[in-house]
C-alpha cells in the first residue's frame, strides 16, 4: 500500500487504486453515494481488525469501508440523524475505533465511535451551537476537535469528556493577517494542527482547549500534505510553497517544526497554477535511510510527482473533468506556404530536418530513430495542421473544470495548446469560479487569410447562480486570451443565436437571476441586427427542480434602474407544470440551432413521400414516475412508466405524448431534423431499449400530386410556422438494445447530405455507431 496511490472520482462514486510507479490502475470498486454531498477518503493504518488497511470513504449520511488490497466492501453504515453530512472520518490510536464527526444542518455536531472490524456503533454524542458551525472540522488531539464557525471569525476547541462537551473561542485574526478567501484545517499531530488560506500556510500548536499558538508561518501560496507515519513515533509532513517560477518542497518531522528533512526546489510551468493539493509518500533508500516524494496536484487538475528536485512524470488530468467542448477549423494552407510554416517555428523546422538527414544517412541513434518516427506520423496526412477539402481535420476546443481550455487534433488527439484562464482561478479570486460553457465567438470566412477564429468561455467568479459572469475570449490556433471582462449581472441562461454581426461575431443572449436578458457582444452594429429580429426570438426553460417548463419572449425595456439598452425584459407566455406526484423531468433535448437539412421529402417503403417536420422550436421531454428515477431494480415495473413529450417551445403546445409503462431510467436522448432518440431501461423485459419517433407535416401531404407541382401550386415553399396550429403524424417504434448507454449524440455534416450517424458512448467506454436508417446495425470500437 505504501506505493499506491487512491484516488475518489466522478462525485465520490468511483474509488480506484494505482501504482504509483508507473501509474497503472490496480482495482475499482463503484460506490452509491449522493451526488449533492462531499466526498471524504481516509486511509486507516495499522489496522489490527483485519489483515490490511481499509479505506473509509464518507458521502453524506453514509460511510463505506473498503479493502486496500483488492478494492471489495468490508461494510457500510448509513446514519439515521436527518440532514446529517459526514465533515470528517478520523482514527483513534488504539486503531480498532473510527470517529466520524458529522454536522446536522448548520448548528448541531455529531460524533459517532465505529467499530473498525463491523461499523457498528459504540457511541454516539450530539451537541448544538447557538452560532453554527461552517463543516471546517479536525481532531487536534485524542478527545479535542477544532471547528471554524459559522462567522469565519472563530476557532471553536471542542472537548469532549465522557458524555458532556465543552468548548472555548479563539479569534482567526489573532492567528493570521489575511482573512479574505477561503481557510482549511488540518491535523497534523495530536497537537499540531495547520491553518492554510489563500495566501500563506500557519503551524498551530494546540493546547488543550486553552488556546492556540503560532510555531511557524509560510507566506508564500502553499499546501501541506497530511503527516505520513516514518516510524512508531514519528510522522513526517510536506509544505509544498511557490518561489516565483518555483516550488519549494520541504519535509519537516512533526516533533520538530525547527529542522527540515528536505529542502529542493524545482522548475514548473506557470501555467499549471497554484499547488492545491500535496501527498507525501517515503520510500527506503540503498543506505537505509528514508526518502521522500510528492504526488502534487496543480491548479489546472494536473499531477506531478517530484522526487529529488526533479519532475518525475507529469500527467495532465483536466482532461478527465470536461465540462464542455466545441470545435474549430484549422487553417488555410496557403499556395506557395510550406506546411511547416503553419505547423512549427523555424528552429523546430530545422530540428526536423537534421533527424531526417541523419536517418538518411544512417547516422541517428535509437532516440532519434523515435523522434523521427514521430516527425513522420505527425506530417501525415490526417494529422496536418490545416484544414482538408472534406472538413474531417478539425480542432476539438475543450473546456475543463479547473478553468483550463486545451485544444485537441482530431487526427491523433494531441495537444496543440493549452491555457489556464486567469478569470477561472480560484487562487485568484479567493472564491470557488465555475467554468460554464464554451462557443464559437468569431468564425471568419471573408477574411480566412488575415484572421483566426476564436472562442468564447462563460463562466461564474462563484459556485452559486446568482454570482457575477466572466468572459474570456480566446485565439483558437495559438491560445491567446484576446480579451476577458467580469460582467455586473449573474449567468442563469446562456442562448446562443443565429446571428452574426458584420464582422461575423455571434450573437449571445445571456440571462442573469432576474429574468433579464443581456446581448453581447455590444456594439451598435450588433443592436440593430437583434432589435430587427427581437420579435420572431423566443426561448424557454426547463426547471427540474420545481417540475415545470416555460416559453418566454423578449421586450424591449429593462427591469433595472439605470440605462442599458442591451438588457431586455422577458415575458413569460406560456408554462406545462408536470405533477410531482406523478411525473419528475428528467432530462430535454432540442435541436441544433445551425443543423443542415438536405432534404425535406422522405420516401418510404411503399414508395411514397412524407414530409418532414422541420421546426427549429421542437423540444423533446421526457418525464419519469417518482419511484422510476432510482437505481435499475429499485422499482416494480407496476410503479414505473417513462413518458415522452414533443413540445412546440414557442406556444407551449404539445405535440405528441407517448407512455413507456414498465420503463426506468437512465434517460439518454438526442433529436435532430424530425426525429428522436431516447434510451431507457425496461423493467418487464429485464433490458434496455432505444425508441424513436418520427414527426411529419402533413400540410404538405397534396404535393405529392405532379400537375401542381408543374403548375406551381405546391405549398413547398411556405414557411413553417408556430403561430398555427401544425398538422403532423407521428410514426414511433422501439428496439432491444444490449449496451448500456453514458452519451448520446448525432453527426452533422457541412450540407446535410450524408446520412445521419447516432454516436453513442456506453459505460464499457465504447464507442456505438448507429445508422438511423437501419438503426440495428451497429458497430461498436
Amino acid at each position: 500500500m505504501s506505493s499506491d496511490v487512491l484516488t475518489l472520482s466522478s462525485g465520490g462514486t468511483i474509488l480506484r487504486a494505482w501504482n504509483l510507479p508507473d501509474g497503472l490502475m490496480i482495482w475499482e470498486t463503484n460506490l452509491r453515494t449522493s451526488t449533492a454531498s462531499n466526498s471524504q477518503l481516509h486511509v486507516m493504518s495499522n489496522n489490527k481488525a483485519a489483515r490490511d488497511n481499509l479505506v473509509l470513504v464518507s458521502a453524506g449520511r453514509w460511510i463505506y469501508a473498503v479493502s486496500s488490497i483488492d478494492g471489495a466492501i468490508s461494510w457500510e453504515k448509513e446514519f439515521s440523524l436527518d440532514d446529517l453530512e459526514i465533515k470528517r472520518i478520523l482514527q483513534s490510536p488504539e486503531n480498532d475505533v473510527v470517529y466520524a464527526l458529522g454536522l446536522a444542518g448548520s448548528s448541531k455536531l455529531a460524533l459517532y465511535h465505529l467499530s473498525a472490524k463491523t461499523g457498528e456503533i459504540l457511541k454516539d454524542i450530539q451537541e448544538s451551537f447557538p452560532g453554527g458551525l461552517c463543516g471546517k472540522t479536525v481532531l487536534g488531539s485524542d478527545n479535542v476537535f477544532v471547528a471554524l464557525d459559522k462567522a469565519r471569525s472563530s476557532l471553536l476547541l471542542i472537548e469532549f469528556k465522557g458524555e458532556r462537551i465543552s468548548y472555548n473561542k479563539v479569534l482567526v485574526s489573532d492567528l493570521v493577517q489575511d482573512l479574505s478567501g477561503s481557510f482549511e484545517l488540518q491535523s497534523l499531530s495530536s497537537d499540531i494542527i495547520s491553518l492554510q488560506t489563500s495566501s500563506s500556510i500557519s503551524l498551530l500548536k494546540l493546547k488543550g482547549t486553552d488556546g492556540l499558538e503560532v510555531l511557524q508561518r509560510f507566506d508564500q501560496p502553499a499546501a501541506v500534505s497530511d503527516s505520513l507515519p516514518i516510524t512508531e513515533k514519528e510522522k513526517a509532513f510536506a509544505v509544498v510553497q511557490h518561489l516565483g517560477s518555483e516550488i519549494e518542497f520541504i519535509v519537516k518531522f512533526t516533533s520538530d517544526l525547527s529542522s527540515e528533512i528536505i529542502r529542493e526546489k524545482v522548475n514548473i510551468d506557470q501555467n499549471k497554477g497554484n499547488v492545491e493539493r500535496v501527498f507525501l509518500n517515503s520510500y527506503i533508500r540503498t543506505d537505509k535511510s528514508h526518502g521522500f516524494r510528492a504526488l502534487v496536484v496543480m491548479e489546472d487538475h494536473s499531477l506531478l510527482l517530484i522526487q529529488q528536485g526533479e519532475v518525475v512524470w507529469s500527467r495532465d488530468d483536466g482532461l478527465a473533468s470536461i465540462v464542455d467542448v466545441t470545435t474549430s477549423e484549422l487553417p488555410v494552407e496557403k499556395d506557395g506556404v510550406s506546411v511547416a510554416g503553419v505547423e512549427h517555428n523555424l528552429f523546430e523546422w530545422l530540428k526536423g530536418h537534421m533527424l531526417k538527414l541523419k536517418g538518411t544517412l544512417m547516422l541517428a541513434n535509437a532516440d532519434e530513430v523515435a523522434a523521427i518516427q514521430a516527425l513522420r506520423l505527425k506530417s501525415s496526412e490526417k494529422n496536418k495542421m490545416t484544414r482538408d477539402h472534406n472538413g474531417f481535420r478539425k480542432l476539438l476546443v475543450v473546456l475543463t473544470k479547473a478553468g483550463k481550455v486545451m485544444t485537441l487534433h482530431t487526427g491523433d488527439g494531441r495537444v496543440i495548446w493549452s491555457k489556464l484562464l486567469p478569470s477561472l482561478r480560484a487562487s485568484r479570486f479567493g472564491g470557488v469560479p465555475s467554468a460554464l460553457r464554451i462557443y464559437q465567438w468569431q468564425v471568419p470566412h471573408h477574411s480566412v487569410m488575415r484572421e483566426n477564429p476564436s472562442v468564447l468561455v462563460v463562466g461564474r467568479t462563484g459556485a452559486e447562480s446568482s454570482a457575477p459572469g466572466v468572459f474570456s475570449i480566446l485565439d483558437s490556433y495559438s491560445g491567446e486570451e484576446l480579451n476577458s471582462m467580469k460582467l455586473d449581472h449573474s449567468v442563469f441562461q446562456i442562448i446562443p443565436l443565429t446571428l452574426k454581426d458584420s464582422s461575423e461575431q455571434r450573437l449571445y443572449l445571456i440571462l442573469d437571476s432576474n429574468s433579464n436578458a443581456h446581448l453581447y457582444p455590444k456594439s451598435a452594429d450588433t443592436l440593430n441586427i437583434f432589435l430587427h429580429e427581437m420579435s420572431n426570438l423566443y426561448f424557454y426553460s426547463v426547471d427540474i427542480q420545481a417540475n415545470v417548463i416555460k416559453g418566454y419572449s423578449l421586450q424591449k425595456s429593462c427591469d433595472l434602474n439605470f440605462g442599458d439598452d442591451y438588457c431586455f425584459s422577458t415575458k413569460e407566455l406560456w408554462s406545462i407544470i408536470f405533477p410531482s406526484d406523478s411525473e419528475r423531468i428528467v432530462i430535454s433535448e432540442t435541436r441544433n440551432m445551425n443543423e443542415v437539412v438536405h432534404t425535406q421529402a422522405k420516401t418510404i417503403g411503399d414508395h411514397d413521400v412524407m414530409y418532414k417536420y422541420l421546426s427549429k422550436n421542437l423540444v423533446f421531454v421526457a418525464t419519469l414516475s417518482p419511484k422510476a428515477a432510482g437505481d435499475i431494480g429499485s422499482v416494480l415495473p407496476e410503479e414505473a412508466s417513462l413518458v415522452a413529450y414533443l413540445i412546440d417551445a414557442v406556444t407551449g403546445r404539445i405535440l405528441h405524448r407517448v407512455t413507456h409503462h414498465g420503463a426506468q431510467g437512465p434517460v439518454h436522448a438526442v433529436l435532430s431534423e424530425n426525429w428522436v432518440v431516447y434510451h431507457y431501461f425496461n423493467l418487464r423485459a429485464h433490458r434496455f431499449e432505444m425508441a424513436v419517433i418520427e414527426i411529419y407535416d402533413q400540410s404538405r401531404a397534396d404535393n405529392k400530386d405532379v400537375m401542381k407541382l408543374i403548375l406551381g401550386k405546391h405549398n413547398l415553399s411556405a414557411p413553417i410556422t408556430s403561430y398555427a396550429r401544425p398538422e403532423v403524424a407521428v410514426k414511433s417504434q422501439s428496439y432491444f438494445f444490449t449496451h448500456s448507454v453514458k452519451a448520446m449524440a448525432v453527426t452533422q455534416t457541412a450540407k446535410g447530405i450524408t446520412s445521419k450517424q447516432l454516436l453513442i458512448g456506453t459505460i464499457g467506454d465504447q464507442v456505438c455507431c448507429l445508422c438511423f436508417l437501419k438503426i440495428v446495425l451497429f458497430i461498436c470500437n
